[in-house]
């Protein structure tokens, strides 16, 4: 579990980093409240992490909720949201690829339910997109399509940074990604592609005949209860509470020399480009917690579709491309590699995002019954000279898996 710095919107919603690499002023200490701490050490242990992570990472918040067995471990906020708002718990931020994970679990109960099959052809749907009957559901779901990723694309990049507000369509998204070549034959290598979600919104829509919103809240939301998650209707709003975030990613992109101060409110900028229109979600770290329990766990869906979701089926496969043509092709490790909308780190069964001075990283250790999640935010000093930071949310979850799971933890990042 690398600690690399990237632009957030190569990395936005997406665990592809995490897989690859397989001010602090402005808060005092931890002013954590725990919910429930039957270990004493245990809750010292995460408080320890978390004023550490502080300064090291450069925080300008950082919440955490752990849960085992069901039950509430540790919740806590250390920071400010705003200057003179200290941050809590119950505040809501975006949360990203998380809703790569949650239409990866709808599929998976609508495969239960007999309506769809994970070998069914993308043209079953979608005819005139290229390749669409070589490409199947689980191409997409996988990352095995061959599809370009569309955030990756010179166009979106550049539109994306000049108006960080602007309203992105699914059909713009889609046009952008299956324009572009393809990166490889479907099913013959891996490479991490928002294209591949955008799509399977697309088709969630035709099965169910309903738009995504309402398919979101219909397989998701209601029946896991995220009573703290919303589409908010497809705009960029966040309910209150906000957790406020700040950046200064688009400092390259304006040609801002380093020797200028530059750190921007990114709160509302605009994610319709993150995925499918209607899994575009707000969260609080509670939801995260409780969603990732439920998939990681397996409890709503049949055991067969469990290990389709989870279950290190792409080991071994996948390659970097020596040609240079896919540049985020990659091999599957026991490290490191996807299941159906989750990343599998080891025992872990995992999902990250990073947007807008905003990131996020939750996991669940069936073993265990344990769900550790953490929220970050960022200070003006975790930017470099051109606007780079690194997702410390995976890194702090990592050295919450040492502190909580020592025998399962996860590498510590070495720089």
């Amino acid at each position: 579990m690398g600690h690399t710095r990237t632009k957030s919107l190569l990395i936005a919603t997406m665990g592809l980093s995490v897989l690859a690499a397989c001010s602090s002023s402005q808060s005092a200490g931890p002013s954590e409240t725990p919910i429930a701490a039957p270990d004493p050490a245990q809750t010292a242990e995460i408080e320890a992490v978390a004023r550490e992570s502080m300064d090291k990472h450069n925080l300008r918040a950082l919440i955490v909720n752990v849960t085992k067995d069901g039950q509430d471990v540790y919740t806590g906020a250390t920071g400010t949201s705003m200057t003179g708002v200290p941050a809590t718990a119950d505040m809501h931020f975006r949360s990203g690829s998380f809703g790569f994970t949650y239409i990866g679990q709808i599929f998976a109960k609508l495969v239960d339910q007999g309506e769809v099959s994970l070998d069914d052809p993308l043209s079953t749907w979608l005819p005139d997109l290229p390749k669409a009957d070589k490409i199947t559901v689980k191409n997409l779901l996988n990352m095995t399509s061959g599809y370009a990723d569309y955030v990756y694309q010179p166009s979106l990049q550049k539109d994306y940074y000049g108006d960080p507000f602007q309203q992105w369509t699914n059909e713009q998204l889609i046009d952008i990604g299956v324009s572009a070549p393809m990166l490889f034959e479907p099913g013959t290598n891996w490479a991490y592609s928002h294209t591949n979600y955008v799509l399977l919104g697309e088709v969630l829509e035709k099965i169910t005949g309903k738009p995504m919103a309402d398919v979101m809240q219909e397989y998701i939301i209601d029946p896991m209860n995220l009573t703290g998650t919303s589409t908010n209707g497809n705009t960029p709003a966040i309910p209150e509470p906000v957790l406020h975030s700040f950046s200064s990613e688009r400092r390259e992109f304006l040609k801002i020399p380093a020797s200028v101060g530059f750190y921007e409110e990114a709160t509302f900028w605009n994610p319709s480009w993150t995925t499918a229109e209607g899994a575009v979600l707000t969260s609080t770290i509670s939801d995260l917690t409780r969603s990732m329990t439920i998939v990681g766990s397996g409890e709503q869906v049949s055991p067969e579709m469990y290990q389709q979701q989870v279950g290190q089926n792409l080991v071994g496969f996948g390659k970097a491309d020596p040609t240079g043509k896919c540049e985020v092709c990659r091999e599957n490790t026991e490290a490191g590699s996807y299941g159906l909308g989750v990343v599998l780190l080891g025992p872990w069964i995992t999902q990250t995002m990073n947007f807008g001075g905003t990131g996020a990283t939750s996991g669940y250790l069936p073993s265990d019954e344990l769900t550790i999640s953490v929220a970050t935010t960022y200070e003006a000093d975790a930017f470099d000279s051109e606007g780079s930071y690194a997702n410390a949310s995976s890194d702090i979850f990592a050295a919450l898996t040492a502190a909580l799971a020592p025998d399962q933890a996860l590498p510590q990042p070495t720089g």
